[in-house]
């Protein structure tokens, strides 16, 4: 199976049984791009390594140092295959075109739920907000229900943010995080909905409310990225 770039990854797809997110730490803007161009000849060059593996996405953090990387998988098995018989070969050529990445946590995900575009929004996004809600202890009904909460909110929401695009939250395995891969119109829309009326993203209502008073959460981050590099199997593979 050969390689197929993309503009985007389909989020919601309903084949995927895991999503692994991850960063790194490149240093620069310069280096940014040398590793996103790194990582685009790595894959190029080779056949896409497994069926399992349904796409891998790479953003390149507005800090000026990091990368956000986002895979598609059919279910763990792939991943193991993948780690034991593809990943290697990949990294040393990446590593050797831009020594000293740094990189950071790896997390191991579920798609729970997604606000999807309006039907007929065809605007591409400029800007993917990640945002991170840290739980104390692991609690997958808690995770949920967090999740859950934030829907009502966005659902009864006086006066959403007009630049966001979609939001796909996912639960983390261990029953610790929730993340939230938010398309958004541009960094300068995210910016401006988080600086409204509100104490962060959504309007001064009780449901919001509930959301930001959440009991058990220990902890929460939002990182922007600009879109950088998509890819998938050829279609026709």
């Amino acid at each position: 199976m050969s390689v197929q770039f993309e503009s985007r990854p389909d989020l919601a797809r309903n084949d995927v049984g895991l999503v692994r997110a991850s960063t790194c730490d490149v240093g620069t803007p310069e280096r940014q791009r040398q590793t996103v161009e790194a990582i685009r000849r790595a894959w190029d060059s080779r056949e896409w390594p497994h069926p399992g593996l349904l796409s891998y996405t790479v953003h390149v953090g507005e800090d000026g140092k990091t990368l956000f990387h986002y895979t598609q998988w059919s279910g763990e098995q792939a991943y193991q295959d993948f780690f034991r018989h593809g990943r290697d070969e990949r990294n040393a050529d990446i590593d050797a075109a831009v020594p000293g990445i740094q990189r950071l946590g790896l997390h191991t995900l579920e798609l729970y739920r997604s606000a999807l575009p309006r039907e007929g929004d065809g605007r591409e996004p400029g800007c993917v907000a990640i945002v991170g809600i840290e739980f104390e202890g692991a609690d997958k009904a808690r995770q949920r229900d967090w999740v859950d909460t934030v829907f009502e909110a966005l659902g009864t929401d006086p006066a959403p943010a007009p630049g966001g695009i979609s939001g796909h939250f996912h639960v983390s395995t261990d029953g610790t995080r929730v993340l939230n891969y938010a398309e958004w119109q541009s960094a300068q829309a995210h910016a401006d909905a988080l600086a409204g009326s509100g104490d962060g993203i959504g309007s001064r209502t009780p449901q919001w409310g509930r959301v930001q008073s959440y009991p058990g959460v220990v902890g929460s981050g939002v990182h922007r990225y600009t879109p950088a590099l998509s890819m998938g199997p050829r279609a026709d593979a």
